[in-house]
């Protein structure tokens, strides 16, 4: 399977596993799991045809771990819009994660926090480079270094999700470190 055709299924199943499984006639269950074979048919109904070998080839090689197999049965590990439950249970964070955004977003984050916008949680990465990449998804990346040391302590609730994706409902400004102006996008969070 080619690079396009690997990141052509890969975007058609993040569409319609994470925000729009109503599109094509799915329903998701509560867990956000769907039958592979149900899957592939309702796609093929509205004119995007792949195999259960492209499907598989997807599940293994994507390298966000972003879909999950668990008998004839796929999911998506997080990042959903629709409403799922992914039985996450709490877990203690380490002392510092890391968000990967842009300057543009620099403005109303410091205004507002992390918000988890038009997810169900915020998204936080257990190094820099992940975040980095994250960030550089949307233009030149800015790296916010996290205290969810102290978050955790005052009562915020974490989870991480099976390809490692650290997710919380929010993180308020007072436990953020904003990149000091100086200092090339990428690199350490500076204090405030």
């Amino acid at each position: 399977m080619d690079e396009r055709r690997t990141v052509k299924v890969s975007k058609y199943l993040s569409k319609h596993l994470r925000h729009h499984p109503e599109l094509i006639g799915l329903a998701l269950d509560p867990g956000g799991w769907v039958e592979i074979d149900a899957l592939i048919a309702a796609a093929a109904a509205h004119g995007f045809e792949f195999t259960r070998e492209e499907l598989d080839h997807v599940v293994a090689t994507n390298d966000k771990q972003r879909f999950v197999v668990q008998g004839g049965r796929i999911a998506a590990t997080q990042g959903h819009s629709v409403e799922v439950d992914l039985g996450l249970p709490p877990v203690t964070p380490p002392p510092f994660l890391y968000h990967g955004t842009v300057a543009r977003s620099l403005d109303i984050i410091r205004a507002e926090g992390l918000k988890p916008m038009n997810r169900h949680d915020v998204h936080l990465s257990a190094d820099l480079e992940t975040a980095t990449r994250v960030g550089a998804r949307r233009g030149c990346p800015v790296v916010l270094t996290v205290d969810t040391g102290a978050m955790y302590r005052d009562g915020h609730v974490f989870h991480v999700s099976a390809n490692g994706v650290w997710l919380t409902k929010a993180v308020p400004t007072g436990y953020l470190r904003f990149p000091c102006p100086r200092c090339p996008p990428q690199g350490l969070a500076q204090e405030r």
